[in-house]
């Protein structure tokens, strides 16, 4: 019997074979909240009944189903393939790095067609019975990830899915041994790409990535379900950086408007030789839009850069990911 409080809840995901269809979670990570919900589109009768006051119940009828909300969690040393899979696109094997423990993931920017989703939500009723929630076809539309002074790296992905099914078994949870990456792991390099030095006084760093996607894909023969959504606009980053005025380099590239190759990177414990747990963001080229310095009192001069990332003609962009994990 679990706790019957959010104490008690849990979290599994697993890659689909075919959208829409589910799969038993494979991977459980820690979660701090979720906002998955069904959506249901109705449609009333208006027929007219002699002396007839109210809408008949029973002509009443759904005509759309679909999903839609949120996953939130600090990102972790272990786990976060499947995610990555189904924000960037591409489907990667995680490559053992020499003949050690630490294997390397590399995400760079495909289409995400065929990368969905079976996410099982636990939610414990006060009893302390655990209620099951199967979403299927779930689809990554955007992510966001966020690092500040003395917090962890947190991360949301929306999610755009197919159906929710209530008759699936509760899958039994399991989970490694994990870490969350945090502030003082961080790491923030610009400049010429592959030749990136550390950029100083950086307080705040957030990074967004949507993947743009036709979710109103509603047909006939499909049972008021959609069809596996498909992209329909450029991938779009954005992000700000937060900063103490410690140098020009950021304010020179605003006024310029010149391209800087960004590095986002976090460094863990190391896992074998040389090789240490890792996330890292490679943004091959991004251009500051606005937010340059400011005098506003005595406190020190702390400008936010925003920027938009862009694809710098040969190198498309990245998030490789170092850990134990042998498989996504």
């Amino acid at each position: 019997m679990a706790i019957g409080s959010g104490l008690g809840a849990q979290l599994g995901i697993a890659a689909e074979t075919t959208y829409g269809t589910y799969v038993a979670p494979t991977t459980f990570p820690e979660f701090t909240g979720e906002s998955l919900v069904l959506k249901k589109t109705t449609a009333v009768s208006s027929g007219i009944a002699a002396g007839r006051l109210m809408a008949l119940a029973s002509r009443r009828v759904v005509t759309q189903r679909e999903v839609s909300g949120s996953l939130n969690l600090e990102v972790a040393n272990r786990g976060m393939g499947l995610l990555l899979q189904a924000l960037m696109g591409t489907t990667v094997t995680p490559v053992q790095q020499g003949a050690t423990t630490a294997y390397l993931q590399t995400h760079t920017l495909a289409d995400t067609a065929g990368k969905s989703l079976s996410v099982q939500v636990g939610i414990p009723l006060t009893t302390g019975t655990v209620t099951d929630k199967s979403f299927l076809g779930c689809k990554v539309t955007s992510a966001e990830f966020s690092c500040e002074a003395g917090g962890m790296l947190t991360s949301s992905f929306e999610i755009d899915g197919r159906d929710c099914s209530e008759a699936q078994t509760l899958a039994v949870a399991s989970y490694v041994s994990s870490a969350p990456y945090h502030f003082g792991q961080m790491g923030v390099k610009a400049g010429t790409y592959s030749s990136e030095t550390a950029l100083d006084g950086v307080r705040k760093f957030s990074l967004k990535i949507e993947r743009p996607q036709a979710t109103d894909r509603f047909y006939a023969n499909q049972s008021a379900l959609k069809a596996q959504p498909i992209s329909n606009d450029l991938v779009k980053v954005t992000g700000s950086i937060e900063q103490d005025y410690v140098s020009t380099t950021l304010d020179d590239l605003h006024t310029s408007d010149a391209a800087t190759s960004l590095i986002w990177e976090f460094i863990g414990p190391n896992i074998a030789s040389t090789y240490d747990e890792t996330i890292r963001f490679r943004l091959p080229s991004i251009k500051i839009d606005d937010a340059p310095p400011t005098v506003n009192g005595f406190d020190v001069v702390r400008p936010t850069y925003s920027f938009t990332g862009y694809f710098n003609g040969t190198n498309p962009m990245a998030i490789e990911y170092i850990s134990a994990d042998s498989t996504l």
